[in-house]
C-alpha cells in the first residue's frame, strides 16, 4: 500500500510517524507533498526524496490520499491536484469543516473519508470520529480505521453533520481537561503546595482517575458516589459544585463549542 500526504503539519507528521512506527506502512511507500519541502521532524526515516514541494503525476501513483492542510487552502489546493485524481483514489480528509460534497465537487473523486481527529494522536492516544461517501466500501472502511487506529482509538459515525458535536467534545476536550486540571493546580498551590508538587499532584490524580474508570463497569456517577462519603470532603466539594450549577456550565460550553463548529463549517468555503 502506498499514501500520499498532503500537508506536513502536525497531522501530517504524526501520521507519517504512526504509520511507520506500526509497522503498518513501510517508510519507502510514504510520499508527501508538502510547500515547505522536506522537513526532518519524523522519528522515522522517510526518504528526501519522498518529498515534493509541487503536485506531479508521479506522485499520485498511490492508493490513499491523505490531505492534512488547512481548511482555507483547499481551494487552491483543489486546484493544483484535481487533474492528477482519479475515481479509485481512496481520500482521507482531516481538514476541519470541509465536507465531503465540496471535496467531492473540488476533486472530482468518489471514495472520501472524513475524520475528526484530536491533540493527542500525536502520543497515540488520540480520538477520532470519522464517516464516509456510499462509494467507500467495507474493506476500504476497514484499512481506513486501521490507519487511523495507529494514532489512538477511533469510532465511525453514519451522520456527516456529527463530525461537529466530535469536534466540540473529543477535539476541544483536551482544553477542557487543561482548564479543570489548572484550576486544580492552582487551588492545591493556595492550599500550600508548590507548583511543582501541585502539578504532579493533580496530574497523577487524573491519570488513577481514568485508568479506573477504564478497568471497572462502573459508571462516573457511581465512582462519584463511591468516592463521596457522606458528610466527608468529597461531598463538600461535590455540593458547591452543584450550588453552582458547574454540570450545567461545562455542558452549554460544549454546546456552545458545537454552534462555533457549525457556523465556521459554512464559512469555509
Amino acid at each position: 500500500m502506498r499514501i500520499l500526504i498532503i500537508g506536513y503539519g502536525n497531522m501530517g507528521q504524526t501520521y507519517a510517524n504512526s504509520f511507520v512506527s506500526s509497522r503498518f506502512i513501510n517508510a519507502s511507500d510514504i510520499l508527501v507533498l508538502t510547500r515547505s519541502g522536506f522537513v526532518n521532524k519524523n522519528r522515522y526515516s522517510i526518504d528526501e526524496n519522498n518529498f515534493f514541494t509541487k503536485p506531479v503525476a508521479a506522485i499520485f501513483d498511490v492508493d490513499i490520499i491523505i490531505i492534512a492542510v488547512k481548511p482555507q487552502d483547499f481551494s487552491l489546493l483543489g486546484k493544483e491536484i484535481k487533474s492528477f485524481i482519479h475515481k479509485e483514489h481512496l481520500i482521507l480528509s482531516v481538514m476541519a469543516g470541509v465536507t465531503l460534497e465540496s471535496i467531492k465537487e473540488k476533486l472530482g473523486c468518489e471514495k472520501i473519508v472524513r475524520s475528526m481527529p484530536n491533540i493527542p494522536t500525536q502520543i497515540g492516544l488520540g480520538m477520532t470520529v470519522f464517516c464516509a461517501s456510499s462509494s467507500v466500501d467495507r474493506k476500504e472502511l476497514f484499512i481506513i480505521q486501521n490507519l487511523i487506529n495507529t494514532t489512538g482509538k477511533s469510532i465511525y459515525i453514519d451522520k456527516e453533520e456529527m463530525l461537529n458535536a466530535t469536534t466540540a467534545v473529543s477535539g476541544s476536550g483536551p482544553a477542557y481537561v487543561f482548564y479543570f486540571m489548572n484550576a486544580m493546580i492552582q487551588a492545591a498551590i493556595e492550599l500550600g503546595f508548590s507548583k511543582s508538587e501541585a502539578e504532579f499532584l493533580v496530574s497523577q490524580t487524573f491519570i488513577g482517575a481514568v485508568q479506573l474508570q477504564n478497568r471497572s463497569d462502573l459508571s462516573h456517577e457511581e465512582w462519584i458516589n463511591k468516592v463521596a462519603s457522606k458528610k466527608g470532603t468529597t461531598e463538600a466539594a461535590m455540593l458547591v459544585f452543584k450550588d453552582n450549577n458547574l454540570l450545567e456550565f461545562i455542558k452549554n460550553g460544549i454546546f456552545a463549542a458545537n454552534s462555533r463548529a457549525v457556523e465556521l463549517g459554512k464559512t469555509i468555503l
